[in-house]
């Protein structure tokens, strides 16, 4: 498969798996996380398909289209792992998470999940969703739509 078209097959599944999370929380109250925002793209399709939620991203730095800038107030810039420990500390309560942390290293991207993962766990409302492109540990691991190939995006349930 050639890079082009494993992009778009990611993206693709990004899109699907978000707007299939997106129908599954609608009874489920909470505001949205989104770990990476790189560019903007994720963002501004959650803003989009849950415009009625708030959406808190993480990132090290603000470097995304200026048309998906977040507002400050919900931007938490820096290290993953004391913005995840804050939120907790403020008592946030996600219904959805979209992680999309990554350096292009399998191994160490697995690795930083798996570290990440119970500071995740603290800021998850009982029941929420996880969409991720990497594997995720302490979640309970459910299938996602059947248009998503197992292995190109994980779902999780908290």
């Amino acid at each position: 498969m050639s890079r082009l078209d494993s992009m778009l097959r990611r993206f693709t599944a990004q899109r699907d798996g978000l707007n299939w999370a997106a129908e599954q929380i609608a009874e489920l109250p909470g505001d949205v996380l989104d770990l990476g925002l790189g560019n903007g793209r994720t963002y501004d399709h959650l803003r989009e398909i849950l415009p009625d939620r708030r959406i808190r991203v993480i990132d090290r730095v603000l470097q995304c289209h200026p048309s998906c800038t977040p507002p400050a107030k919900d931007f938490l810039e820096g290290e993953a792992e004391p913005m995840l420990q804050r939120l907790a500390e403020l008592g946030a309560q996600f219904a959805l998470a979209h992680y999309d942390f990554g350096s292009g290293i399998k191994a160490d991207d697995v690795a930083e999940a798996a570290r990440l993962s119970p500071l995740l766990a603290q800021v998850m409302r009982p029941g929420g969703l996880i969409v991720s492109g990497q594997p995720l540990v302490g979640f309970k691991q459910i299938t996602g739509p059947d248009t998503i190939a197992p292995d190109r995006y994980l779902f999780y349930r908290s």
